[in-house]
């Protein structure tokens, strides 16, 4: 594991190597993030070129935006992907069209440019394909409820789930400063589905691993990433549907949001004071995917 400094922030994203039969490198944060890959695979002995797969849990920026930028030094090496993601990584025009829609002027700020990866470069797995790493072989589950193009890996040698955000953020002390870490679920725009994550949830659990390793950031106990992610989906959708009316702005959830936030740590037994404002753009993002979900709801069919 490693830290990918995603936009120059320490603990925001770690992504992961395999070093065996098979070179292997999960998620490539943003563009960004590149010098930060270079010198992991360099301390590992190894050249961008010597990577077999690139696995991509999913194609928002935070997890995929460098993958083009990756393909360019390693011409043979194999991006993997959920089959709803493929596209936009071959062509990442309409991904960059929703990404400013969210992020506007900021985007090409926090995530640098994004260059398409050839098509002969990426492969698709379904969900319960596999892929031999020479050493174990890996199993994709598709894992939609943080977004519609999610897939998760389970090794079994490892008795671990690389999980990208199906099962939320870990926020860690590295990141926040606070002295204990948790899991709450990323509701980021726009495919957050509180049911989704209730079956991901449930279709995880299943495969009876021991621990999880987030993008953001780390691992986890697989019980913690479990309860802390479906705790925070119904309470943050239950919330939402609370305080929903045609009017609310999406800074209107962010407020409500802190304080459903600050509830679940003090009931969890973490004391106040909560600066809830150091999770950053977590809390924007969550808001505006949230009143994105109450919309699509809403909408007249």
């Amino acid at each position: 594991m490693f830290d990918l400094y995603e936009q120059g922030l320490p603990g925001r994203s770690s992504a992961y190597v395999y070093r065996g039969a098979k070179n292997v490198l999960i998620d490539t944060g943003s563009a960004p993030c590149h010098s930060h890959i270079i010198r992991a695979l360099s301390e590992l002995g190894l050249e961008p070129h010597d990577l077999h797969y690139v696995i991509l849990t999913h194609i928002h920026l935070d997890h995929a935006g460098g993958a083009g930028t990756l393909a360019r030094l390693a011409p043979s090496t194999t991006f993997v992907v959920h089959p709803r993601a493929a596209r936009h990584l071959i062509d990442p025009t309409k991904l960059m069209t929703g990404a400013r829609a969210v992020y506007g002027e900021d985007t090409d700020r926090y995530f640098g440019e994004v260059l398409p990866v050839p098509e002969h470069q990426v492969l698709i797995r379904q969900d319960g394909e596999t892929l031999d790493f020479g050493d174990r072989i890996v199993t994709f589950y598709d894992t939609p409820g943080h977004a519609k193009h999610h897939f998760s890996m389970y090794d079994p040698v490892l008795q671990s789930i690389f999980v990208g955000d199906a099962l939320g953020i870990r926020y860690v002390h590295r990141f926040t400063g606070w002295p204990f870490e948790f899991v709450l679920p990323s509701t980021s725009p726009s495919d957050f589905d509180p049911e989704a994550v209730v079956n991901t949830v449930a279709k995880l659990s299943a495969l009876h691993a021991t621990t999880v390793y987030h993008t953001h950031y780390g691992p986890s106990p697989i019980a913690e990433a479990l309860s802390g992610t479906l705790l925070g989906a119904k309470r943050f959708a239950a919330m939402a549907d609370r305080i929903y009316h045609k009017d609310v702005t999406w800074e209107d959830v962010k407020v409500s949001l802190e304080s459903e936030i600050r509830s679940i740590l003090t009931e969890s037994g973490h004391k106040e004071p909560h600066h809830i404002e150091d999770l950053g753009l977590d809390l924007e993002l969550d808001a505006k995917g949230l009143l994105y979900y109450e919309e699509k709801k809403h909408a007249p069919h």
